[in-house]
């Protein structure tokens, strides 16, 4: 895993800044908006800043954000950073984004947006992804399902939630911003080419297209087969670079406009699976982390292609040309927590007047008083549906089992604990595709700041959870290491010792049962009401 010029560790690759004077700005674009921030290549992170923005949702299916407002805000920000001097211009040696996958910003050839960014939400694509690819086999038509399997990671989704159903949505259904669109660009490939000018993308930023035949690792373009298949555009399609490669320059005007150095590089974007990856230190072959974020997942680097349909598990395009990162998701988990306290606990629904909205602190601790096990209740943390070990759009959540002696308290925790048993149904998939036990666990996220939510993670997934420092900023951090790798500042074997880790959390034996218990449960509720969840779910 290794790019550019390599070094001995100690000094660039130019021989003028030792590595820990080389900064990255980098860029995380989360769901929620943008984080901006300076970080070493080595991974300190000299400052960072997090800016909120909106998703408007349309009737139909849609889901969408300004991809310019995005821009304006890393703008802003990167100058905001500069003036307060933390670091010179002439150490930012490097840009780096990553963040949300499966949304599609249509540009013009300059790298504007002409129309709003499709976000991975937005599904009214789908009636012409069913068209491409459905059918009567579990949803696909079953040659296009082969087809896929045998070629790419899976299958596009019918729904069309992804990058393929995004672009045939506008192809088919906003004729004038297709007709204004040169490339169709995932967001971390819009803001990589806002800073070169360069269309560009790799494997691994264009894994929702589905339209790269990874079965041999060193992809070079677009297989032909799909793209036809799909119905896509494919002169709509931003050229590939490999992985972990340098797409250009900083344009001068931006460079100037930013405040750093023109001759700061700009790398190719990933997903925020990939700098998750490199942001908790887990980048060697089966190292797993674990994310609690707004969605959840547990991943590994592995060595070869992969695919468990039943239980929604695939291996895409890795860190480097000869690698393959398991990816899954759980689509509600630390939004679970915010939607208790926003809806539930503390609702600024004017019923209860003054008063502070509780904070997520004062949540946490309200469940610390609760035993282990809340008191048997159990919460089913499938707000949106569920992905990975189930597929099932019509899924929803659920308390289980309340009785007169449930009190807040319970249910803040069995939110805490409902996330760690949908986490350990992933995980006996995870191990079962990946054929070992997967431990000890790098664990990021905004989750992963609370003490009680990691130690419940430990007791019921009964794996050692190693919490990475700063766990909030990993993303960051791993864009950050990731340009370093590209740069040549940085070796893979040195990654995991470059990320410092600030607890272990071991399980404790004293829970074992209960959680035990209260997991076998958890799946049959899911098998009992799935029927319901179709009846009630279901589009009309």
């Amino acid at each position: 895993m290794t790019s550019g010029d390599v070094t001995n560790g100690d000094v660039t690759s130019g021989g003028v800044l030792p590595r820990e004077e080389r900064f990255v700005l980098a860029v995380d674009l989360g769901t929620g908006g943008p984080k901006v921030g300076l970080v070493s290549v080595v991974g300190r992170v000299a400052w960072q800043d997090h800016i909120p923005v909106e998703t408007t949702w349309i009737d139909g299916g849609g889901a969408v954000q300004d991809a310019g407002e995005w821009w304006q805000i890393i703008v802003d920000a990167t100058r905001r950073a500069m003036a307060e001097g933390v670091v010179g211009p002439e150490q930012v040696v490097a840009v780096s984004v990553t963040g949300q996958w499966a949304s599609t910003v249509p540009v013009d050839a300059e790298g504007n947006p002409v129309g709003d960014c499709v976000m991975w939400m937005d599904t009214r694509g789908g009636p012409h992804a069913r068209k491409a690819v459905g059918g009567a086999a579990a949803g696909y038509s079953p040659v296009a399902a082969a087809t896929w399997l045998r070629r790419s990671a899976a299958p596009p989704s019918t729904a069309g939630d992804d990058s393929l159903g995004h672009m045939l949505h506008l192809e088919k259904d906003q004729p004038i911003v297709a007709k204004a669109a040169r490339w169709y660009l995932e967001p971390v490939d819009y803001l990589s080419m806002r800073f070169t000018g360069v269309a560009a993308a790799s494997p691994g930023s264009m894994t929702a297209a589905w339209l790269t035949d990874t079965r041999q690792p060193d992809i070079r373009d677009y297989d032909p087969v799909l793209v036809r298949r799909s119905g896509v555009n494919a002169a709509k399609l931003p050229p590939l670079r490999p992985t972990c490669s340098v797409i250009g320059a900083v344009r001068p005007g931006v460079a100037a406009e930013l405040g750093i150095s023109a001759a700061a590089r700009v790398v190719t974007g990933t997903l925020d699976l990939h700098s998750a990856a490199v942001g908790s230190g887990a980048v060697l072959d089966y190292e797993p982390h674990m994310v609690i974020s707004t969605t959840s997942w547990i991943s590994c680097p592995v060595e070869k292609k992969k695919t468990d349909l039943i239980r929604q598990l695939a291996t895409v395009p890795g860190l480097t040309p000869d690698r393959y990162l398991l990816v899954n998701n759980q689509d509600t988990a630390g939004r679970c927590l915010e939607w208790l306290r926003d809806n539930i606990v503390a609702p600024d629904d004017g019923l209860l007047a003054g008063g502070e909205r509780a904070g997520y602190e004062a949540m946490v601790d309200l469940a610390t008083r609760v035993p282990a096990g809340s008191g048997n209740v159990i919460f089913t943390p499938w707000l949106t549906g569920e992905r990975t070990p189930i597929a099932d759009r019509h899924a929803r959540g659920g308390f289980h089992n309340l009785s007169l002696s449930t009190q807040r308290g319970h249910l803040v925790r069995a939110v805490l604990e409902g996330v760690a048993y949908n986490s350990r149904w992933l995980l006996g998939a995870a191990e079962k595709f990946t054929e070992r036990r997967l431990e000890p666990i790098r664990l990021i996220g905004g989750g992963a700041q609370a003490d009680l939510w990691c130690q419940i993670m430990a007791d019921v997934l009964d794996r050692r959870i190693e919490r990475v420092a700063q766990p909030l900023h990993a993303n960051l951090r791993g864009a950050a290491i990731f340009a370093g790798i590209a740069l040549g500042d940085v070796r893979a074997e040195e990654v995991r010792s470059l990320v410092d880790v600030d607890r272990v959390f071991s399980p404790d034996p004293a829970n074992r049962a209960v959680y035990d218990r209260l997991f076998a449960e958890f799946p049959k509720l899911y098998k009992a009401q799935k029927g319901m969840y179709a009846r009630l779910n279901r589009s009309r």
